[in-house]
């Protein structure tokens, strides 16, 4: 698929305003300055540590980048939109009909701005949105507790809250490392093109089984 239209939210919050965009290309991000916040901290790692890995992501095939902006023209917040990895299992699924919502982080002086709202909605206002099983994983060991303040219940609770009016609920799976603690979560958006037969796939494939590709006779 050919450029996606770009989208833009304008907030105005107590530090000041924010401009929020999506489908942001690699060379509109090589532009922008990325806050040192997005680094190491006592107890959390951010996800992207540099604006590089960023380019690289809105450089994937329907991936949606979506960056939180003040002036001049630096990176306090991003949402990342792309398809898994081959060899993750919800790649089996098929070529193009899993999306992973891989991280929404807002740099810690920018948290409690209503910014990682605004950058998930545009996040899903993706054109392909009801052709695609949009997924996030919530893994509590990669979660800022500390720069927070929130137990990892909290912390969960927070993440449902956030993906929910976006048409997300949780779903029983036995992935090895959602399972490791009870506190991690997964939650899907079915988009109301998928087909019955996708959906029996993706019922078996989160207990890691595949039966329409079984051999009979």
């Amino acid at each position: 698929m050919g450029k996606m239209c770009s989208q833009r939210i304008l907030l105005t919050t107590p530090s000041g305003d924010v401009r929020i965009r999506s489908f942001c290309s690699a060379a509109e991000i090589r532009q922008y300055s990325f806050d040192r916040q997005f680094a190491f901290h006592d107890h959390f790692k951010s996800f992207y540590t540099s604006r590089g890995l960023l380019e690289k992501s809105a450089e994937q095939p329907d991936a949606n980048v979506v960056l939180a902006l003040t002036e001049p023209n630096q990176i306090i917040g991003y949402g990342v939109l792309a398809y898994p990895e081959a060899e993750e299992r919800w790649a089996d699924l098929g070529p193009e009909i899993m999306m992973e919502v891989t991280a929404i982080e807002v740099c810690r002086s920018w948290r409690s701005c209503k910014i990682a709202p605004g950058i998930l909605k545009l996040l899903v206002a993706h054109p392909q949105i009801e052709e695609k099983i949009i997924y996030m994983v919530g893994y509590s060991w990669t979660w800022d507790l500390s720069g927070t303040g929130k137990t990892a219940p909290q912390y969960r609770q927070m993440l449902i809250n956030l993906f929910k009016p976006h048409g997300f609920q949780e779903y029983p799976t036995n992935e090895p490392n959602i399972c490791l603690k009870p506190e991690n979560l997964f939650m899907a958006r079915v988009g109301n093109k998928i087909n019955q037969v996708i959906l029996d796939r993706f019922k078996w494939l989160r207990f890691g089984l595949s039966p329409w590709t079984w051999q009979v006779g």
